[in-house]
């Protein structure tokens, strides 16, 4: 054999040995793919209402799903359809418009089992989700992606009243019409988010599964609705200047982005460019972080907002007013 031919050989080796691994890397993300879409599927309903419908996911053994409040709309019954074809009436038992949550309950027959539930806190940029729903009445839609953000906040406009939909995970899971309501899944198919909306080509949103959003669930459980303070801000999390960080022993804050015009926050003053610090002298990092403190007992209350603008720690105070409609 010449050395040429030697050449060929070892570079056709090569080339064998990459498409061998590059196909056992795709089998291998497949099956993950898989797995997720056999374990979360028969949790994801199909939900028809008077105007429209979407998915959605089993939240509790007792009949309880998850769902978006802009799926529900103002409607208070529907038709859920689960993937072995059960159907069954349900009746609206809450909805949030701030996190853009609503809780549904079946009338009479038992729905499938739970579906297990994750932390979104614990999601990274890059990680493997798979958004699995019920478009259009067609059960199993199952699409993956990786996490392409975390802590976004979308701005909605719902009749003349201006929304903000805070701490929202940004994903390359394409979501089709009807998606909304039904379940982000991590790889071990745990659900860590509700699909709520498409961000534009290729992009998908998801409201987390977490602490603050497992309270909002729970009152919506006992009380049928979340009685929200609102602020009326858009942010994104940023690093704080490197001299700040070592003053406030605080690492980022929220960078507003859009202040909804006469919301309690342009009221206060804040202003675009300004970057959050604390909320009611609470740090704050993310979106999250002032939804923590936007429930109930601050309706009406002049909250301190520190902000840093224009290389200068500033204090405004917001008095948070009741989210209604």
């Amino acid at each position: 054999m010449s050395d040429i031919d030697g050449v060929h050989s070892a570079h056709d080796s090569r080339n064998d040995r990459d498409s061998r691994d590059g196909t056992d890397a795709l089998d291998a993300y497949s099956r993950v793919v898989s797995s997720v879409a056999r374990s979360v599927t028969p949790h994801v309903a199909s939900v028809r209402l008077a105007r429209g419908g979407g998915s959605a996911v089993v939240y509790a053994d007792d009949g309880y799903l998850l769902t978006n409040a802009h799926v529900v709309g103002r409607a208070r019954h529907g038709t859920a359809t689960f993937t072995d074809g059960t159907e069954t009436e349900f009746d609206v038992v809450g909805a949030d418009r701030l996190s853009d949550l609503a809780v549904l309950r079946v009338r009479g027959q038992e729905a499938p089992a739970a579906a297990r539930f994750g932390d979104a806190d614990e999601l990274m940029v890059g990680q493997l989700v798979v958004a699995v729903g019920s478009p259009l009445g067609f059960s199993g839609s199952v699409t993956a992606g990786v996490v392409s953000a975390l802590g976004r906040a979308i701005p909605v406009q719902q009749g003349q009243a201006a929304r903000v939909i805070e701490d929202v995970i940004q994903t390359d899971a394409a979501l089709n019409p009807g998606n909304s309501g039904g379940a982000l899944a991590d790889a071990s198919g745990r659900v860590v988010g509700v699909n709520t909306a498409v961000a534009g080509v290729g992009l998908g949103l998801a409201v987390p599964v977490n602490s603050t959003t497992r309270r909002i669930i729970e009152t919506l459980l006992v009380e049928g609705r979340v009685r929200r303070a609102y602020l009326g801000v858009v942010g994104v999390p940023a690093p704080l200047p490197d001299d700040v960080a070592a003053r406030t022993g605080q690492s980022s804050g929220l960078r507003v982005v859009e202040v909804i015009g006469g919301g309690p926050a342009h009221r206060a003053g804040l202003q675009p460019g300004d970057l959050v610090l604390t909320v009611a002298r609470e740090p704050v990092s993310d979106a999250q972080g002032i939804q923590r403190q936007l429930f109930a007992e601050v309706i009406g209350t002049r909250l301190p907002v520190t902000v840093l603008r224009n290389g200068a720690m500033v204090d405004v105070f917001a008095t948070p007013t009741e989210l209604v409609g």
